[in-house]
């Protein structure tokens, strides 16, 4: 019993490696199908913002990344700054305006970064009707508050429809360009990258048919062993040991 305990743990530990191998698989794979997926997206010609998203709607997690242009006009008096968001290893703001979305509603848009505050507050922004091409982002969570006015540290359509007005966008747009052109001071985001991206379930299922042929080995070794001490014959047991 205690050779095949031997065996049996270490078929189970086999298993067990094997299981992660495609567990890490799955992941890989994932995030695979998400990088592939933002490309063609960023490949693709831009669509009307119209045509994929309209305000107070779900906002789909398919939609992130997907390149729109829209038309609309500014809000620069209710302008905030995200704080706490980093680029290229520098912590600054993002430069978040309301855009009056012609006949539609308010869409949250992310026109770009900045270092400090006195870079945001020297800003210029564009009058009268501006066309944008972007990508979709979706709504954050609602912060925690307590910042000084003019300021937030969520991009949050819950929040800012208190502040802004509805009808609103549940998503929000990162600007890629511009025209008219917008304040050459503002460092323009790089497109999304994958990440979070979900498990591919093919290589899932792999992990757990291992994981649960791991716990299969054990549970055989402790069921011979109960069964042995319970004075059960074995399969090699004749006439005379049965009785």
């Amino acid at each position: 019993m205690l050779v095949l305990l031997v065996l049996l743990l270490g078929a189970a530990a086999v298993c067990a490696r094997l299981g992660v191998w495609q567990l890490d698989r799955a992941q890989l794979r994932g995030e695979q199908a998400e990088q592939e997926r933002l490309a063609a997206a960023e490949a693709a010609p831009p669509e009307p913002l119209a045509d994929v998203l309209e305000p107070q709607t779900t906002f789909d997690g398919a939609l992130v990344g997907v390149r729109v242009d829209v038309a609309g006009t500014y809000r620069p008096e209710d302008q905030l700054l995200v704080v706490d968001r980093a680029l290229d290893g520098t912590t600054g703001f993002l430069v978040l305006t309301p855009l009056d979305v012609d006949g539609s509603g308010v869409l949250p848009v992310v026109r770009g970064w900045v270092a400090t505050a006195a870079d945001a507050a020297a800003l210029t922004t564009p009058a009268g009707t501006v066309r944008l091409t972007g990508y979709l982002q979706a709504s954050e969570g609602s912060g925690d508050g307590g910042l000084e006015p003019g300021r937030t540290d969520a991009i949050s359509s819950a929040q800012l429809v208190n502040v802004w007005g509805g009808p609103i966008y549940t998503g929000y747009l990162v600007v890629a360009t511009s025209d008219p052109a917008d304040d050459p001071a503002l460092a323009t985001l790089p497109p999304p990258t994958a990440q979070g991206s979900g498990l591919n379930l093919q290589n899932l299922a792999y992990a757990a048919q291992w994981w649960i042929f791991g716990g299969f080995a054990l549970f055989l070794w402790v069921r011979m062993v109960r069964d042995e001490a319970a004075g059960y014959p074995g399969p090699d047991a004749g006439p005379t040991a049965e009785a």
